[in-house]
């Protein structure tokens, strides 16, 4: 049957309405200067592909992804594997979650500190051998003060030992999507298999918000003191980014200086994964850089909310002669705002649809795209139940379209 397309040329009114050095001294041999350590030199900004073009960036790789409609607005070697260093741990932590919604761990419950945990190295919670602390405080120093030790503890405490616990990180990370990760410890510790990607750091991200907002109120704390040593939260966004609310640095020498951070404004939430830069500095500056870009740049629209009808559809030999189609949730696109008056939207079904048609049947789609738009494609679905006629009141209407056509 011929396809039915219905095309709205969205310009700005119309949108709006469907809208709501210096050179080196000579060395003396007699004089051998202190040995210095070396501040590597920044990588050369290279381009990131966005929507709108390509973008400079310092970042090795970088991915800015809108939370809720999961449109990418940014990315540059996304998908190739690197050193994720601490920025794991916010697979540590989901895991640690997942435990205490089962009910097999409680925020108050103490665990003992080992001697593996008390003699971790590199950023610590500064635990002490023998000592009992709460799974809230461990998560805290995990979140807020990237403690390795308590990563240990809480791995542990779930699995036995930290190897088991990385083969259950593994596990999880399989079944909630994350297709390039591979975990080989807790903490992020150092190790030629422990990698992730970009993108999903980007996913983990969106998945802990999503899963977990009772536990992500950690992310946002500023500082944690434990053992009377007080740290801050390493995230160079939180009170320079407004609306940032997490989550996660990390760095070490292969890695370079990342962050895999996330900022809510106005309803709408972006998280971003920038690594491989050059000092903390150019983290802070670069992950602004871009979280601002993203939320100045792009907007989100509401096409149809999920109740609206998009359009009614005529069915064939139904007991009613059309049935609405619907998105079932609010379809919401995140678009440049330079796209407005470039957006057209087409509605394509087979007409007319064949009776019986069931509620919440996918039956057709939306159709976006225009001049420099990316197309988009968003399923359609029927709103209601249609019934097929009886024998006998399919007949005048079958014999109608034999004699005159349809």
């Amino acid at each position: 049957m011929p396809d039915r397309r219905l095309l709205l040329g969205l310009g700005a009114a119309g949108l709006a309405a469907l809208l709501p050095g210096a050179a080196m001294a000579q060395q003396r041999p007699q004089q051998r200067p202190a040995a210095q350590p070396r501040t590597p030199a920044p990588p050369p900004a290279s381009p990131a592909q966005t929507p709108i073009g390509p973008l400079d960036t310092l970042a090795r790789h970088a991915i800015l992804v809108d939370a809720d409609t999961g449109a990418v607005l940014l990315e540059k070697a996304a998908d190739e594997r690197m050193p994720p260093a601490s920025m794991s741990k916010l697979m540590t932590m989901y895991v640690v979650f997942e435990r205490i919604r089962e009910g097999a761990l409680r925020l108050d419950q103490e665990l003992p500190v080992s001697e593996r945990a008390f003699r971790m190295g590199g950023s610590r919670m500064f635990l002490e051998l023998g000592s009992r602390v709460s799974v809230e405080n461990l998560a805290r120093g995990v979140i807020i003060q990237s403690g390795n030790d308590a990563c240990v503890v809480l791995a542990e405490a779930i699995s036995g030992s930290e190897e088991r616990f990385a083969e259950l990180m593994n596990q999880v990370a399989r079944r909630i999507g994350l297709r390039d990760s591979t975990f080989r410890n807790a903490s992020g510790w150092p190790h030629p298999e422990h990698r992730m990607t970009a993108r999903d750091l980007s996913l983990l991200a969106r998945r802990l918000i999503a899963d977990f907002p009772e536990f992500y109120r950690f992310y946002s704390e500023r500082s944690f003191r434990w053992n009377n040593i007080e740290q801050a939260n390493r995230n160079p966004l939180l009170g320079r980014v407004p609306g940032a609310d997490g989550l996660k640095t990390g760095s070490t020498e292969e890695a370079g200086f990342g962050v895999t951070a996330s900022a809510l404004r106005d309803g709408r939430r972006l998280i971003l994964v920038v690594t491989g830069l050059p000092s903390m500095r150019a983290r802070a500056e670069e992950s602004e850089r871009l979280m601002e870009w993203g939320f100045r740049e792009f907007e989100n629209v509401t096409l149809f909310r999920a109740s609206d009808t998009v359009e009614e559809a005529p069915v064939w030999l139904g007991e009613r002669p059309s049935v609405p189609l619907v998105g079932g949730r609010n379809l919401v696109l995140t678009l440049p705002r330079s796209w407005r008056d470039r957006l057209q939207v087409r509605v394509a079904y087979p007409a007319p649809l064949p009776a019986p048609v069931l509620r919440g049947q996918e039956v057709g789609e939306l159709l976006v795209g225009g001049q420099g738009v990316p197309p988009m494609r968003l399923p359609l679905y029927a709103g209601a139940d249609v019934g097929r006629l009886g024998v006998l009141q399919r007949i005048p209407p079958v014999l109608h379209r034999a004699l005159f056509g349809a």
